[in-house]
């Protein structure tokens, strides 16, 4: 497979890694939107939420728990963002699910 996640997974290639269990890798984002933004995937290669099985809640589940905790641990206690692409127009640019967790600054509405 060549997807870049997925490479970073197996560790062929380096990442600076703030988390890893079985179902989830944990890492910051190598071109932050703000002081705090890590990446947060599942191990197994799902291409977008959009190709989300039944099969995938629980590790569903687990990305979004990673992330509270993470932003606990990254002391981003008065708030921050998660986001989701999807797809081309939702500005996904890597074919693996991924969650930005993004804080350490105001948020402004709308995004995009």
């Amino acid at each position: 497979m060549d997807c870049i996640f997925c490479k970073i997974v197996a560790g062929s290639i380096p990442s600076k890694k703030v988390f890893e269990d079985d179902q989830v890798f944990a890492f910051h984002d190598i071109d932050p939107k703000a002081p705090k933004h890590i990446l947060v995937i599942p191990k197994k290669h799902i291409a977008s939420l959009a190709d989300a099985k039944p099969e995938d809640a629980g590790v569903l589940g687990r990305l979004l728990l990673t992330v509270a905790d993470l932003a606990r641990e990254h002391g981003l206690g008065k708030g921050y963002r998660v986001v989701i692409s999807t797809g081309p127009e939702g500005g996904q640019t890597v074919d693996h699910l991924h969650l930005h967790l993004l804080g350490g600054r105001q948020m402004h509405w709308p995004p995009g």
